[in-house]
Formats: structure tokens, sequence, C-alpha cells
């Protein structure tokens, strides 16, 4: 229980200098001055970033947005960005990356989150989170942002990838954006079509924004679309060759979207976001390696086709992580020998103390990693 209130704690992070000083000085230890702020209030840290739990709503049958109220030492972010949540369940540290769907310049910020099956945190924050819980927060990341060309824009979304489209969508129509704008969306069924009350009032309020969506697996009423992203779906878009494009969503969208745009040639330049792992380049045939874990004092006989991360997480470890694409960083981790394959790209690195992302790359020869 809080012995302080959420907006006393708030204010009193100002107050908090002195104590930063005696850490940055070596004369205190974070970690202690945390324990003691954390009877106070249990967002209450020297400089990590916690959040409180003020709001949920059901924006689809299977996703969630979550209005978070975070603390003073919050630093901002921008539409269209990624933020890391961190939570510990059953004594494990674990971290996701959720987009953006609203940030206000009071510390307030919304995310939505997809229900995962199996998964180890969405079921959680889903079924499990109550108002008035706390979490901790990572630094916002990504670089999607709406085009500075006041010419038409389209929207392509798959799924949850509709969640930064909607964060830019919010802030661009509330400032004024007159260009057309057409947002195309594409979801299993009717229940998937996340944030549907709100786009069809922002369509009726502004006259530049047009909504569609199309079914992928389910049977479409008169009037909606059908079926995955095909060239088709685009004859009713108005002045298609002046329009700029966003598109996020699964890896495999991304490409499809990716192949029309270059064919297509459009002006600008087309912005992307997978939120699933990129398709890896996979040229080379299979071969055994070995694979050291110097921290853990463990090895294993591993393949050169997997990532580092799938690896470690077979082997029983559990690095921090988060995008699983290579985007957040978050499973960043030190090559001590040995060469790794960029997934990616098939780039081979092989200098020792380089830092290297665990999700996008593999083992290329027998590798030791700080982990």
């Amino acid at each position: 229980m809080a012995l302080i209130p959420f907006a006393w704690m708030r204010g009193c992070l100002r107050l908090l200098g002195p104590l930063r000083l005696l850490v940055a000085d070596g004369w205190l230890r974070e970690s202690d001055v945390d324990a003691g702020l954390k009877l106070l209030h249990p967002a209450l840290r020297l400089n990590r970033v916690f959040a409180r739990v003020t709001q949920r709503q059901w924006v689809a049958d299977d996703m969630l947005e979550l209005t978070l109220q975070a603390n003073g030492n919050w630093r901002g972010a921008q539409p269209g960005q990624h933020l890391q949540l961190y939570l510990e369940r059953d004594g494990v540290r674990l971290s996701r990356s959720y987009s953006l769907t609203a940030v206000q310049p009071n510390g307030c910020v919304q995310i939505a989150i997809k229900h995962q099956a199996g998964g180890r945190v969405s079921p959680y924050l889903l079924e499990q989170l109550a108002l008035g819980d706390v979490l901790e927060l990572g630094p916002a990341y990504g670089e999607l942002s709406w085009p500075e060309a006041q010419q038409g824009v389209l929207l392509l979304a798959a799924g949850s990838g509709i969640t930064p489209l909607l964060g830019l969508l919010r802030v661009v129509l509330a400032q004024g954006f007159s260009a057309p704008i057409t947002l195309l969306h594409y979801v299993r069924g009717q229940g998937q079509r996340a944030f549907a009350s709100e786009l069809q009032a922002l369509q009726a309020q502004y006259g530049n924004l047009q909504v569609h969506w199309s079914l992928t697996a389910a049977k479409a009423e008169p009037g909606q679309l059908a079926g995955r992203f095909t060239v088709e779906h685009l004859h009713s878009v108005t002045a298609l060759q002046q329009r700029r494009v966003l598109a996020c969503g699964p890896a495999g969208f991304v490409e499809q979207v990716q192949h029309w745009w270059q064919h297509a040639q459009l002006p600008g330049a087309l912005q992307v976001e997978a939120f699933t792992p990129p398709a890896f380049n996979a040229v080379e045939g299979l071969r055994a390696v070995r694979l050291g874990f110097a921290r853990s004092h463990q090895q294993m006989q591993a393949d050169n086709l997997r990532s580092l991360l799938e690896l470690a997480e077979a082997q029983g470890l559990q690095p921090a992580h988060g995008c699983r694409q290579g985007i957040c960083a978050s499973c960043t981790c030190t090559l001590l020998s040995g060469t790794v394959r960029d997934l990616r790209s098939g780039a081979l690195f092989s200098e020792p103390g380089q830092p290297i992302r665990l999700c996008v790359n593999a083992a290329h020869s027998d590798v030791d990693i700080d982990l």
C-alpha cells in the first residue's frame, strides 16, 4: 500500500537531486535508495520509469488498450514509437515491446496489447493486470513518422500493425492535416477490427479520412474487402500515384507491400515496420557448431541457422529481449570469440568484444558469447 498519493510521488521526484548526486559520487547505491523509495510508493524510483495503470479498455475481441501514468522520470516519446515494458513473473524479469497509441504531455501514455496464445506476458496483462498496478517502462524507440509533405497518405496495417498507425493518425487529424488519408486494415474476422468504433467516428468527423477492412479468414459483409493484401484492394484509392505509404504488420505482409511499392514506383520513401521477425537469409546449409555461454558456464551443440536467442532459450537461459527482430536492442550481448552471421543480410562479424543482437544473429562458426 502506498504511503503517499501518486500525485505527490510525481512531484517529489524533483526533490531527489541530492540523492542522485550521492549515488553518482559513490556514497550510496541506487538499488538501496530505490528500495527505500519503493516503500513510500510502488512507482517511486530515483531514475527508473514506473507507471500506474489508470484505465483498461477492450478495443477488439483480442486486444486491450492500457492507459499508463508514468512517474516523473519519464522523458517522453513520439506517436508511432514502441515502448519496452518490464514485469516480473514467478521471479523472472520479462520484457515486451508495444506500440504507443497515444502520448500526452503529462506523462500519460497508451499502449495496445494483443493476446498471444501461450505467451508469458500478454495473457497476464490482459487477464490479471488491474487498475492501480505498477509496471516498469523502458525508453521509447522507433522511427515510424508521419510524412512531412502535405500530400495524400495510404496507411496499410495487418493485425496489431494498426496500433502505431493509429497513434500517428490521432495526432495529425487533431492537428488539422487535410490531405486525403486512406487506411486499409487486414484482420482475420470482424472481432479483430481493433478500434473500429473510434475509426468509424473519425471517418465521420473528418471528410479526408477513409477506412476499409479486409477479412482474411471470415466471410466479408457487403461492401467489405476480402482476403490478404493485393493490388486490387487499392483500385478505389484516389490519386494513388501521389500518396505517401506507411505499412505495419507481420513480416510477410510487409514484404508484400514492399514488393508492390517497388513496382508501383510511388514518390517519396516507403515507411514500413514489421512486428514479427524478418524472413531470415537461409542461403547456407545446415551445419553443427559449438555455442558457449561464458557467464552461465554452459555449452551446447547448436546449428548455424537458428538465432542465438532461440538457441539460448532452448538451453534454458532467459536472456533479456523485446522485439525479437533486431530493433529494440534489448537482447544485445558481447561476442567473445568466433564468427556470427546476420540472419537478415548475411553479413559476418568476428571482432571480439563487439556487441551483437541475439535475435538476428546466428553462429557461423564455434562461438562464445558473454551470457
